[in-house]
Formats: C-alpha cells, structure tokens, sequence
C-alpha cells in the first residue's frame, strides 16, 4: 500500500480524520476538547453525622490523535477531574471535610486497523487521583483498556473490551461495550457503557436533545496529615437530559440537568481494601466506614465543547 505523506502544518488534523476513519465509523464528528462544571444543591446527608451538604464540581477532557500510518494511530485522551464537597457540621477532626479532590486520567496507546471493518484500541491508562496535600508516588494508579472494534455497517460500530484498574480500594475490572449506532438520520445512541452514554435527537441542524448517562467509580488518596493515607471513593450514576446548541461555527454549549443516582463521597483509612470488584459488584467487600457525604439527589452540567466534523 502507497505510504501516505503528510505536512508538520496538517499533522493534527489529518490524524483526527484518519482516526475517524479507523475507529469512528457511525459518529459524524469528534469532541477535540470539553470544559464543564457541575453543581449539585445542597441536601441533608452524611453519616454518620446528617447535615447540609452541597457539591461543586469541574471536568477537563482534551483528545490528541497523532498518525504513525495509514493504519495505526497513536491516540491520546487527557481528562482533569475535580470536586469540592463539603458539610455545615463539624465532623471528627480525621474526617475529611470538605474535600477537594482532583484526579488527572490518560490514555494513550495505539489504535490499529486489522482490516476494513475490524480494528482494535490497547491503552495505558495511568491515573493521579490526590486532595494536592503531602503528594507522593501513592498518589499514582496504574491501568489499561482493550478494545476489539466490528463494523457491522455504515451505520453501526460496536467495540467490546475491558477497563483495569488499581484503585485505592484494590484492583477493579469494568467489561466495556462502546455502542455507535445511527438508528435514523435524526435518532442516534453513543457512548462507552457502563461509563458514559447518549441517546441523541437531532432537532434542528445546530440543536440536539436526548438523554445522557455518565457512571464512573474514582477514589483518591488523602495527604492531610489529620487523616493521611486515607481515600475517598466517590461513586454516582448521573443520568440526565440534556440540550446542545450551536453557537459559533464548532463550538457548542450544552446544557445538562437529572439526578445523581446512588451518589456518595466514601472515607476509608488506606488497610481498608476489598478483594476484587467488577462493575458495581464487590468481593470480599469488609470496609469500615469513618464517613459518608452527598446522596442521591439534582444535578445540572453546562459544558463547552468544540466538535469537529469528520463528514
């Protein structure tokens, strides 16, 4: 096959269009970059103390896909995670409150084409998940995501794999579906389950609408010295309805507003371990708890997004 040559000045964007056509089939564009913030009202929860507790909250996501070949791609995401929690009561001076929690994950690693309708994602995804005090090496969480992609159509992708990571609650396996799927020219699903998930309408050319699922479990290590080595282990399901709008050529904002499912900021000292945990299911799962913040309650997102097309 021909070796394709590409100038430093279009390096970028011809490997995000090669990306797309590698492994993005029934998607028509590619968000290159997000920024958003969540807020979640105050509500009485806690335990074991009850209080007025609100949470605030931002998200950072970049993609770089760099072109090796004409079948290989060498992708990068960058994701910055932050929340700040806290009660109007005063807690137990080793319990964390408020948190201020910030967690950096990439993936980086390879995309590769076998064929025309069949390619495969191997990635390293390590994670920094810390509240920025006393940081050290413990800090750090080590993982991987395998991908094996299948183009059914022009319309359907489906990729089935697996997410590995070693919490600071112990190691953790997710089974990943990614699902992209153009139903009708205005109905549309995507997304990466159990993580995240969209079922679009498309209303008018610069305005869509549907439902949105967003799940991912995090936890963080505590530097304070009052309760070092603990961590934070934040679990929610965000499921939401959501608008985008156009407002300037790529650029979109997107409202989001629903409820936070099963949401709580967990604090474990650092020996609180369980033996394994596959999706939400944990074996061997003895944890003592020193406390609990949030619950499941309203949530709103406003994000700004430049998507880029790939049609």
């Amino acid at each position: 096959m021909k070796q394709l040559k590409f100038s430093k000045g279009k390096l970028f964007l011809t490997g995000v269009f090669l990306f797309a056509g590698l492994s993005l089939y029934a998607q028509t564009s590619l968000d290159l970059f997000t920024i958003s913030g969540r807020f979640g009202p105050s509500q009485t929860a806690g335990k074991p103390v009850e209080g007025s507790n609100k949470e605030i909250g931002a998200l950072v996501n970049l993609k770089i896909p760099i072109i090796l070949s004409d079948r290989s791609i060498f992708y990068s995401e960058l994701s910055y995670f932050n929340s700040h929690v806290e009660s109007d009561q005063t807690l137990a001076a080793d319990v964390a409150n408020p948190l201020n929690l910030h967690g950096f994950i990439l993936q980086t690693g390879l995309v590769q084409s076998l064929n025309d309708h069949q390619k495969f994602q191997l990635l390293l995804v390590p994670r920094f998940m810390s509240d920025f005090e006393n940081v050290t090496s413990a800090n750090w969480q080590w993982g991987g995501v395998f991908l094996f992609e299948n183009r059914y159509s022009d319309k359907l992708m489906l990729r089935f794999g697996a997410m590995y990571n070693t919490e600071m609650f112990g190691p953790a396996l997710n089974p990943l579906l990614h699902v992209d799927w153009q139903i009708t020219p205005k109905w549309s699903i995507s997304g990466m389950l159990p993580i995240f998930a969209k079922v679009k309408y498309q209303a008018y050319e610069n305005l869509s609408l549907g439902l949105s699922h967003f799940g991912l479990v995090t936890s963080y290590r505590l530097g304070n010295t009052a309760y070092a080595n603990d961590y934070i282990e934040r679990t929610s399901i965000d499921l939401t309805l959501f608008a985008r709008q156009r407002i300037a050529g790529n650029l979109y904002v997107e409202g989001r507003a629903g409820y936070a499912l099963g949401r709580k900021y967990s604090q474990y000292a650092q020996d609180q371990k369980v033996d394994f945990r596959v999706m939400i299911f944990s074996f061997g799962d003895d944890r003592e708890l020193k406390n609990q913040m949030m619950k499941t309650g309203p949530i709103a997102n406003v994000r700004l997004v430049y998507n880029l097309p790939l049609d």
